[in-house]
Formats: C-alpha cells, structure tokens, sequence
C-alpha cells in the first residue's frame, strides 16, 4: 500500500484499552496494545495515502456473553448493547472516508458505545 500511494487499513480495539479493571489486566492490555499499535502505525503513515483507522467498540451484541457464562454481570445483562453489524458499517465507511478525527454512534440517547479514530489528530480532539 505505501508503495502504491495509497490504501485503507482499519484495527479493531476496544474502549476497554483506554481504561484499567481488576481481574481484566490480560484482556485490557492486549486491547491498549492493539489501539497504541494502530496509533503508531497511523503517525508512521502519515503523508504515504495510507490511512489507519481503528474501531473501539464497547459493548456489543455477540455471542461473548453467553459463551463466557458471563450473562450475569453489568455488561452481559445490558441491553444497551450495540449492535455488531452496525458497528461494523460505521468502521468500514469511516475507513473508507479515511475520517480525519473521531465519530462516535451509539444505539440509545446514552453515551455512544463505538468510537472509530483516524487520520492526525488524538482521539478527542479537534481537527
């Protein structure tokens, strides 16, 4: 793609690698690794018309929960969750926009649960 001048990547994370929780350091810290690495990577592509865009879901509807034995807790028992295709469509267009800050969506008048982060400029600020 660099060679070529141009092309799209987009990095799946999590919300969960921006903060710290008991008994998550393993899950949380993969998940800080993979965003720090798409924030890298992007900086290191910076003016090559590659862009890295990555996706931060929070909860989403999957089969994780019930799977995990986890439908107890605050999360799995949510039904405030996003919903995984949707959140999909909102990582592939705005990768395909190549987004030059952050655009959040979520399902309910709640704070949004999906964070996509490309182009520049941190997560948050402005353009």
């Amino acid at each position: 793609m660099k060679v070529r001048g141009r092309g799209r990547i987009l990095v799946t994370g999590s919300i969960a690698g921006s903060c710290r929780a008991a008994f998550r350091a393993v899950y949380n810290g993969t998940k800080a690794f993979i965003d720090n690495c798409a924030m890298a990577l992007r900086d290191e592509l910076t003016d090559t018309g590659v862009t890295v865009s990555w996706l931060m879901p929070g909860v989403t509807y999957t089969h994780f929960y019930e799977r995990a034995g986890m439908e107890d807790t605050k999360a799995g028992a949510s039904d405030d969750k996003m919903d995984s295709g949707r959140g999909a469509k909102i990582g592939f267009e705005a990768m395909m926009d190549g987004k030059a800050d952050w655009l959040q969506a979520g399902r309910t008048r709640r704070r949004s649960r999906w964070r996509i982060c490309a182009g520049r400029t941190p997560c948050g600020a402005a353009s």
